[in-house]
This record gives structure tokens, sequence and C-alpha cells, in this order.
């Protein structure tokens, strides 16, 4: 059996999940190298904004050593939550008190860029993406990527997300459409451009639903808004339209007729984007998601739990992975580390997955949420308008 001291440690994908682990696991003198399909660490922007809860991604950073860092970027006004009816009346207004870090929030793309600053220098294998894994399960793994090249493993942890090219090694599920899909909008320079929008929003978020269609706007820095429109749709709702993702146009007036009876205000955050839309289907795991431990392989994050986007998925794949470094550095053999991770890690995600499934729905709905049951949310300065 390997010791984690002396085995080659192979993660795959580099986002907040992977890099969190690479972190950790470098902290406790383990070796590790991270490989990402990206060919670099500004190939693309990184999404919007994550809020860290005190309760699992804060723990995470704490020890990645980071959590101070953390702190000083981020932006605990966000924490700020408006939820409106169809009509643009305000609904329900929750104020952070003074002080208040429970969930704060940070542009993923400087989430990245802190773990990446905190990691070795060629830790990461950029331009280098999986295609498959060979070898026993007692190993070694053999990871064969596209560009031709092949590298032995003797753990492989698989943080590469909803359609993760590690999963097949240890469970033959595939995430599935939940049925509602997001079209993303984005909004730049708020403040000069789209003042009422950023008066609508405020500092934080703000939310809307009729029962059949929502929308989620949220503020990021750098003078952005970034606008989640909700839909119950097919995931290829575009195409069977006679669309293309870059018929801005064309798709603006499919969104003008559905939110037709929505305030002016709230059409604005639909239709005056600048520049196209994204198309985000939403996928999600069976549940529960589970596998037979193997003794060379794991997973965190989505690709072991992929869940509707409800404010936990960031959060869980950085517990998970600090979970795991943690396991493997105590541990003595990998074997051993992965099992203690999974005792931990299976159990909470599909308690989690099971109270978010079908969570997306609910997203529609034109009842104001249980926001003292919403996961991660404090009560503090909330109140009803």
């Amino acid at each position: 059996m390997t010791s984690p001291r002396q085995a080659r440690i192979h993660v795959i994908g580099a986002g907040p999940g992977g890099l969190t682990c690479a972190r950790i696991l470098q902290r406790h003198g383990l070796t590790v190298t991270v490989h990402d399909r990206e060919p670099g660490p500004d190939a693309r922007n990184q999404g919007g904004t994550l809020d860290l809860h005190a309760d699992n991604g804060q723990l995470a950073l704490r020890e990645a050593g980071l959590l101070d860092e953390f702190f000083a970027l981020s932006r605990p006004e966000g924490q700020e939550m408006r939820q409106l009816n169809a009509s643009g009346q305000l609904t329900f207004h929750y104020v952070p008190e003074a002080g208040e870090l429970f969930k704060p929030e940070i542009d993923r793309g400087q989430l990245r860029d802190l773990l990446l600053g905190s990691l070795r220098p060629g830790t990461v294998r950029w331009g280098h993406a999986l295609d498959r894994i060979s070898g026993p399960p007692e190993g070694p793994r053999q990871l064969h990527f596209a560009d031709g090249t092949t590298v032995e493993a003797d753990l492989v942890i698989g943080a590469d997300g909803a359609f993760s090219r590690v999963r097949p090694a240890v469970s033959t599920a595939v995430p599935g459409h939940t049925g509602v899909s997001f079209l993303e909008a984005w909004f730049s320079d708020v403040e000069n451009r789209h003042p009422e929008l950023a008066e609508l929003v405020g500092p934080g978020s703000a939310g809307a639903a009729d029962g059949s269609r929502g929308l989620f706007a949220q503020r990021n820095s750098g003078d952005h808004i970034r606008v989640y429109l909700i839909r119950r749709v097919p995931a290829g709702w575009i195409g069977e339209r006679g669309l293309t993702i870059e018929d801005t146009e064309g798709i603006r007036a499919v969104l003008l007729q559905e939110y037709a009876h929505w305030a002016p205000n709230l059409r604005r955050l639909i239709t005056d984007n600048d520049g196209p839309y994204v198309d985000r289907p939403i996928f999600a795991l069976p549940v529960p998601h589970t596998w037979t431990s193997d003794p060379t392989v794991t997973l965190l994050g989505d690709a072991a739990h992929l869940m509707p986007p409800l404010g936990v998925g960031v959060n869980l794949a950085m517990l998970d992975a600090s979970d795991l470094a943690l396991a493997l550095a105590n541990a003595s053999t990998v074997d051993a580390g992965i099992r203690a991770y999974e005792q931990t890690m299976l159990p909470r995600s599909t308690e989690m997955a099971k109270a978010l499934e079908g969570g997306a729905e609910g997203l529609l709905s034109d009842e104001l949420p249980d926001f003292g049951n919403e996961p991660g949310f404090q009560p503090g300065a909330a109140r009803s308008a």
C-alpha cells in the first residue's frame, strides 16, 4: 500500500475545489500536480460571484491558511438580499449587520487567483485535458490526456466538475437535465450606464419570480451585474426555436414575450444586457450518488455530487477538498485516506442533495422563500417590505 507522502497525487481540475485540495496537501508536505484543460489561468472569464460560508467554504480557507486574504478581497455588503414580485414591488429585504461575515461574496476569478498564487510554481499543468483513465483499481493508474501524453498516478482526484472525465472510473452515473435552464446576461459599468438597475439590485442580490419564470441579479466587483434568467425549458430550447446563442436579438424577442407582464424596470434586467446571453442548462446527478470506494480514485465537488445551483456547490467542493487533503495527510496509506474522506463526504453530500432535489423548480416560485431555512442563511437584520 502506498503512503500518501510517497504517492504520485494528481488532481484533475483547477477550480476552487481542486486548487484548495492542492494547497492544503502542499501545506502538509505532500506532493501534488493539478491538470486543467484550459490553456492558461486567464483563458476565459471565470464566472460570477460566490458566497463562501463560515461553516464550510471558510473552514477550508482556514485550513489553506488563506482566510485573512479572503476577507481582504471579499465584499460583506454582497450579503444583502432583495426579493421582488413580478410587479417590481419589494417583498423582502435582508441587510447584513455591521461586521457580519457569515457568507461574504468574492468573484470566482479573484478566488481562483488567490488559490493559484498560494501554490508552488509549476503545480498546475495548463492545457492538459484528461481523456480517460486506465489501469487496475489497485494502481498504478494511467492518465491519458488529449494531447497524447500519459502520466502514471497512485491517486487520481476528480475535481473536474459536472461532466467529469474521472467519474467513470468509479461510477456509471451521468448528470440529467433538471428541466430548468438559466440564461445569463451581463451588465458593465452599471453606475454610469445602468444606474437605475444598479439601484434596483443594490450591493448584493435581487430575485423575482412569477411561478413560471424568474430572475436572479447579483452584483459583482468591478461595477458589474450578472443576471440569471430562470425558465422551465428543455436543455436544447434555443436550437428548437431555430435560434443560436449568438442571435441576441432573436433571444431577446423571445424573452420580451415571455416576461411581457413583468414590471418595466425588471424587464430591463432581462433585455438591456451588454453583449450576448450565455446559455446555462441546469444539470444534476441522481440522488443519492454513491460508489464503492476505490483505492486509487476519488471525487470531490460537482464531480461527486452535482446539485442545483442554490448556494452550496462551491462551499461543499472546498469542504470536500479540505477533508480529503487532511484525511490523506493523516493516513498511513492512500486507500485509508480515501476511505476516511468518503465516510464523511458521501453521507454529507447525500443529505444535502436530498434537501435540494428538485430545488431548481423552487427558483420559479412566486411564494416568498423561507429564508430562515435556506442553506447558508443566517438570521440578522432582515425585514419584510
